[in-house]
């Protein structure tokens, strides 16, 4: 909108982390920014505005229109208008509106996510990938179950040299468990 445009702060919104900056009156009893006192910041007074000119504009400067039906968009002007689709709309209702508005060439203020790419094209959805790592698709499992399979096989799988290596030798038994006769 306009750059010279007056920015309140919030009192002690500069000091205190907790405190965001969005306009707040203060309602302090000692407060000095209440009381207006030099080296605080203004409150919010009238003369403060924007231009009368651009007064309710679109920040690109368009006069916004929301439209809800076909008919609302007679007598607008692509050159002076930008168009917001209303939030009530169906989805079937939404689309129809959304092909018409861009043959007519409008911009558009909210075109959504799915409708931010041309009408009538449409991506295919992308797997979903688990937010939790205990969380899989089951596409994903049996991959997974099959390569974990393969990989156990292929360790099972030793040389008869390994096996002998590996196999337990006998247990010596104690002498005095013995039965001598």
């Amino acid at each position: 909108m306009n750059s010279s445009k007056h920015r309140f702060k919030r009192q002690e919104s500069w000091r205190l982390k907790r405190v965001s900056e969005a306009w707040r009156r203060p309602r302090g009893v000692t407060s000095r920014m209440r009381k207006e006192k030099a080296g605080w910041p203004q409150k919010v007074k009238n003369g403060f505005g924007s231009a009368a000119a651009t007064r309710g504009l679109h920040p690109s400067k368009l006069i916004e229109r929301r439209l809800e039906r076909l008919s609302d968009l007679e007598g607008l002007d692509p050159k002076h208008h930008i168009i917001r689709l209303s939030a009530r709309l169906g989805e079937r209702k939404r689309l129809l509106l959304l092909e018409r508005v861009r043959q007519l060439n409008f911009h558009i203020a909210n075109p959504g996510k799915e409708e931010a790419q041309p009408v009538g094209t449409q991506q295919e959805t992308e797997k979903r990938t688990p937010s939790r790592p205990h969380e899989t698709s089951p596409s994903k499992t049996l991959e997974a179950v099959s390569a974990e399979e393969t990989s156990a096989d292929s360790s099972e799988k030793r040389s008869p040299e390994t096996l002998e290596e590996t196999a337990t030798e006998p247990v010596e038994e104690d002498e005095g468990s013995e039965d001598e006769s």
